[in-house]
Formats: C-alpha cells, structure tokens, sequence
C-alpha cells in the first residue's frame, strides 16, 4: 500500500469514497491536507504521466485522510477506507502530531467501528460525545503527544 498526497484529480475517487459530491471532494483537497492510500501494484517512483493527472478511479484508492493542524491539536475532518487503509492513513496526522508536539483527535461516527478500530490500535482514548452531523451521533477520540 503507498500513502501520497491527493490531488484534485483524484476529487471523483475521493467522492465515491466519501459518498460527497465532486466539487465538495475537490474544494477539501485545496483546504486541508489530504493522503489518500492506493494498493501497492503503483510505483512511486515511476516517471509522473500525464494521466496520473487527468483522473484516479475509485476502485485504485483504497481511503483517504483529510486533517488540518490548529494550535496545539490536529483535527482529523474525515477518513474513510479499508480497515487497514484507515489504520495506516491515520498514522499520518499520528506522525505529524508527535513531530511538532501536538495531540490529535478525532470525531467518529457510532456506527464506524473499523476507524473506531484504527483509532483504538494507535493508542488514542475515547474522550465522550462529539457533535452531531446531519443527526448523526460521533465520539471524540484524542491522542496526546
């Protein structure tokens, strides 16, 4: 599996992922930092084409991350995946946190037990109800550096 930066062609595959429109997908790779997870069969290595920039399908990206870093927390906005995709997108924020000395939390949907999962095996604690959205219950979690 390799782990890069989104780019805006991959707005579509992210909106699959994400069941989001396009324009939304493509508005969060401009304002936020975002990695998506591809299987391992691509080389990151490869001489970069022209079509790795006219668009991603779906079925290649395997999740995706999105998080911005405020004062003294990265916030994790979205993540969205396989279980193993999830785990391993989330490590990232995980990194960066430690880096600059910052927590990093994450809201996360009661009926999302695979990014639940991720969250737990990284080592970050449950710290009550988050918001909702679109009625939707979610859980903080928070890792401290």
């Amino acid at each position: 599996m390799n782990v890069r930066d989104a780019l805006e062609a991959d707005a579509d595959a992210l909106a699959a992922i994400a069941d989001s429109p396009t324009d939304v997908m493509r508005n969060l790779v401009h304002d936020r930092t975002v990695r998506v997870a591809e299987d391992g069969t691509h080389d990151p290595n490869a001489d970069v084409s022209e079509s790795q920039y006219a668009g991603s399908d779906p079925e290649d990206l395997l999740g995706f991350i999105s998080f911005d870093a405020r004062e003294d927390t990265v916030h994790v906005t979205q993540l969205d995946g396989t279980p193993e995709a999830c785990k391993r997108l989330l490590a990232e924020p995980v990194r960066f946190a430690e880096r600059e000395g910052m927590a990093v939390e994450v809201l996360i949907g009661t009926d999302a037990e695979l990014i639940e999962d991720a969250a737990r095996e990284l080592g970050f604690d449950r710290r009550g109800s988050g918001p909702r959205f679109d009625g939707a219950s979610t859980v903080r979690f928070r890792l401290e550096s």
